[in-house]
């Protein structure tokens, strides 16, 4: 366990930047995977992986619980210096990503199904994304696999591992794409074919590292593997309630999202277009404040797993300071330069006009979003799963109330101001649970 004098901004900045590079690499894929088909495939081929990426994307953030709901009661074990059940975490969260990942396969039909009846794309479009998905699915077990394993090594703070891990994976992604889809000219199922072979060799690899990092920490005597700490029956429940938590969180976050990008559409063309860039920089920005906010759970599980409540008061002080200055730095530079980025994404001048008018609001929904980030991170290190889910259902009710009451007097603006309130409700429905979570922490230390 960090000693309060150890958490400095300096020791902050240096686990946060890994992390920060890490998430920005993510997009990165589905860009060279764009530009590998749109310059060796055909309209539809763009289509189909656009629909495949798609689908993907969201299946697998809705399994995101796999990371967090490790990353919590990893830095909990650390803290209580129970290195048994730091592997015993990593042992669960690992059955469970491959058994869901083995039932994705099994049930790859309905799930085709249900995704293609949703999306809406001409039938050869259709066809060619049917195809890509068939391969891709088989990666499954080996993403949910990497979600755990990268859970651990955040609850174990070791951010540059992490990072290590993600280029790895978009490198030989990048290279498999190349190969398979440009130089052998296999166009969509080589993007398919590519990224499942980088998943499957990723997830060796960071196996490998997870490896090595526990074999450092290894207590003479104690099993690798404690198998009845793993097969824990009580403990089993208790992940799995956790991460049913977390699941619902994340998918009330998604619809609100999706919620936002529909209504941008009874707008129109233009608006929807103009609201999806700006999600764009909402995005990056986020990857920055996620940073912190990945930081913060390993070091307030683990003071929550010590019983330190002055190493968590100082994680959770200083790591917000840090926050709250990267978010008013990124909501200046997307509200005063945020116009070159529009330009960049796109020339349709209707779109530009649009998007620059709410430029302001987009720069203030980062603005205070910090909070959020921030607190995620707090409750997520501390495995306080319950009321995350809680926190997320009055966030949504919240955000839906102030989208009725703005929206047929205010168009665009409202909708904005309305996700501006819902991300601070995020916030204020965590801190209603913020005091007693601290006060569960000894006073003494």
């Amino acid at each position: 366990m960090h000693n309060p004098d150890t958490i400095s901004y300096t020791y902050l900045l240096n686990k946060a930047w890994p992390i920060i590079l890490a998430n920005a690499a993510v997009p990165l894929l589905g860009l060279v995977d764009t530009a590998v088909i749109g310059n060796v495939g055909t309209v539809e081929d763009l289509g189909a992986i656009a629909f495949g990426a798609l689908i993907f994307s969201f299946v697998y953030w809705g399994f995101g619980f796999l990371r967090m709901g490790t990353t919590g009661f990893a830095a909990q074990a650390v803290g209580a210096g129970k290195e048994q059940e730091v592997r015993a975490v990593l042992g669960r969260s690992l059955l469970l990503a491959v058994g869901l990942g083995v039932l994705l396969i099994v049930m790859q039909w309905p799930i085709r199904l249900a995704a293609f009846s949703i999306l809406g794309g001409s039938e050869s479009v259709e066809s060619i994304a049917q195809d890509y998905f068939r391969l891709r699915i088989w990666g499954a077990p080996a993403t949910l696999a990497s979600f755990a394993l990268m859970g651990l090594l955040i609850g174990l703070g070791r951010s540059k591992a992490l990072l290590i891990v993600q280029l790895f994976l978009n490198g030989l992604n990048i290279s498999l794409d190349i190969l398979f889809a440009g130089v052998m000219k296999l166009g969509v199922t080589g993007i398919a074919l590519g990224t499942v072979v980088a998943e499957w060799a990723t997830v060796i690899f960071a196996g490998w590292l997870v490896i090595r990092v526990l074999k450092r920490r290894e207590v003479p005597g104690n099993s690798f593997w404690p198998m009845d700490r793993i097969l824990d029956r009580a403990t089993l429940i208790k992940t799995l309630s956790a991460n049913a938590d977390i699941m619902i969180r994340t998918l009330l976050l998604v619809f609100s999202f999706a919620f936002f990008t529909n209504q941008s559409a009874r707008f129109g063309d233009v608006v929807l277009a103009a609201n999806h860039i700006l999600l764009q920089l909402v995005s990056f920005a986020a990857f920055f404040l996620d940073g912190y906010a990945f930081v913060v759970e390993a070091l307030t599980g683990a003071a929550l797993g010590a019983g330190k409540r002055a190493s968590f008061d100082l994680a959770v002080k200083r790591s917000s300071v840090l926050a709250v200055i990267t978010a008013v730095i990124l909501a200046l530079s997307i509200w005063l330069l945020g116009g070159f980025a529009i330009e960049l994404l796109t020339d349709l001048t209707e779109v530009r006009l649009v998007a620059v008018e709410s430029l302001f609001l987009a720069a203030s929904y980062v603005l205070c979003s910090c909070a959020a980030f921030q607190l995620d991170g707090i409750f997520i290190g501390a495995s306080c799963t319950r009321q995350m889910r809680n926190a997320a259902f009055m966030s949504l009710s919240v955000f839906l109330a102030a989208w009725w009451l703005l929206i047929d007097g205010y168009g665009v603006t409202g909708l904005w101001w309305a996700m501006i309130i819902y991300v601070l409700a995020r916030a204020a429905s965590l801190l209603l649970y913020f005091g007693s979570l601290r006060n569960s922490i000894s006073l003494e230390n």
